[in-house]
């Protein structure tokens, strides 16, 4: 079944059962209150006969006495203890009624009884007789109006119920496409993703700010995040692919250049076999990076150790000046005990480290200490900076500052990306802060453990 027709069926069930437990408390209620109310007037009408009685015993005829009490629709009779009727009255419309047995009653009694199928009204009351017996004076009244009246009430509900119904069928059935009209459009458009291959997005008038809206909008984000990512990945393939086709191309041509001319001439034999090896080694570290961006964050196989600070910056330090003869200066300003994966630290340094060198002359720094409860590590060089344009788009991949710069030093836009996937791995963060031509500033921030 359908999710409207789910909507439908049930919101129409419910609402009938809940018509019919509305309709029930009101006749019930209804009934209750008319009958008591009946039944308090016949008992008031019956200690009006048992004063008129008492009142009126041996100066009056108890048969006439008890006729200017008897309702028009009832009757009135005192029922001795034998079970003999001292007097009975009936009302003028229901003289049948004096053929009922007549039975002697102790104490107080009012109730409703039913008569051939007809309800009555009955009160006994006990009164002394004028020989000092108790006697039972029992008044009988009929209840045939009170049962109209109810038979009235439910004749009439039952029709409001039903035709309550009919806009009750259609609202529910509006209320089932109101409710799935959005879904169904989530579904016609990702159906339409899935066969033309292309992002597409559900219209949102914003007119109303409730589920269904939000629901469209969130999707329309979610279409948005997963285009922006495939822009990004088709980007990524294509950088990726252009990156690799220039040392395959240089190895492509110094190869054919070797088949044509390498054993007769050694000196073009030498250069061929070190730009080949050059290019080797680029193509070599590029995928090394390329694999590294493609892994997810979860997929990182981390060693975390302790580590005194100032032992692990000391071997960074001293490893990065005997590759590159580069001075770096470090400073270490608190040290202590840091927890984390040495070889993917000394990585993540490394990548800063070689950026300052590239674009930079003079010596570079590295301070480190403690700052509110954080190891802190600062890469500070005096280099010809990062144009303030451009520092929101150094961590994207592929991303290059300037093409001649790239190209001169053989860089790929993909240090940085991986510097902040790294940093997101040990639990870092990167704040890259640069002036142009004046220098730039690269802090690495990490909790400390306490």
């Amino acid at each position: 079944m359908k999710l409207s027709n789910r909507i439908h069926v049930y919101t129409t069930v419910l609402v009938i059962l809940l018509l019919v437990l509305i309709d029930t408390a009101v006749y019930v209620s209804f009934q209750r209150s008319i009958i008591q109310s009946e039944v308090e007037q016949t008992k008031e009408e019956a200690r009006q006969a048992l004063e008129g009685v008492a009142a009126e015993q041996g100066g009056f005829p108890v048969q006439d006495l008890l006729r200017a009490y008897v309702p028009p629709g009832g009757m009135i009779e005192i029922v001795l203890q034998s079970g003999e009727e001292a007097a009975t009255v009936t009302g003028g419309s229901l003289p049948e009624l004096a053929e009922e047995p007549s039975t002697y009653l102790e104490g107080e009694v009012a109730e409703v009884t039913r008569i051939d199928g007809t309800p009555y009204a009955f009160v006994a009351l006990p009164v002394v007789w004028s020989d000092g017996e108790v006697a039972s004076l029992q008044l009988t009244e009929t209840m045939a109006s009170e049962a109209s009246t109810l038979q009235l009430l439910r004749f009439v509900l039952m029709i409001v119920t039903l035709i309550a119904i009919i806009p009750l069928f259609v609202s529910a059935r509006l209320l089932g496409k109101v409710i799935t009209n959005p879904i169904t459009s989530l579904i016609q458009t990702m159906e339409e993703i899935r066969g033309s291959g292309q992002f597409r997005r559900i219209e949102a008038d914003g007119a109303s700010n409730d589920e269904l809206e939000q629901m469209k909008e969130t999707f329309n984000r979610m279409i948005d995040q997963l285009e922006l990512n495939y822009r990004r990945q088709e980007q990524f393939i294509s950088n990726a692919s252009h990156e690799l086709k220039t040392p395959l191309t240089i190895i492509e041509s110094y190869s054919n250049l070797l088949k044509r001319r390498g054993l007769q001439d050694a000196s073009l034999f030498d250069e061929s076999i070190e730009a080949i090896h050059s290019e080797a080694l680029r193509m070599k570290d590029l995928t090394q990076q390329l694999l590294l961006l493609a892994r997810q964050e979860e997929h990182w196989d981390t060693k975390v150790s302790q580590h005194a600070l100032s032992d692990l910056l000391s071997s960074v330090v001293t490893a990065f000046e005997k590759a590159y003869q580069r001075e770096v200066v470090l400073e270490v300003k608190q040290d202590g005990l840091i927890e984390t994966d040495a070889d993917k630290l000394k990585q993540l340094l490394y990548i800063f480290m070689d950026n300052a060198r590239k674009y930079s002359d003079g010596a570079i720094q590295l301070v480190a200490g403690v700052e509110e409860r954080q190891w802190r590590m600062e890469i500070i060089d005096e280099g010809i900076g990062i144009p303030a344009s451009k520092r929101p788009h150094v961590f994207e991949r592929f991303y290059q500052v300037s093409e001649s710069r790239t190209s001169s030093e053989g860089g790929f836009g993909l240090g940085l990306a991986l510097a902040e996937d790294l940093a997101a791995v040990l639990g870092g963060t990167i704040d890259l802060q640069s002036v142009e031509g004046e220098g730039t500033s690269v802090t690495v921030t990490f909790a400390r453990s306490q």
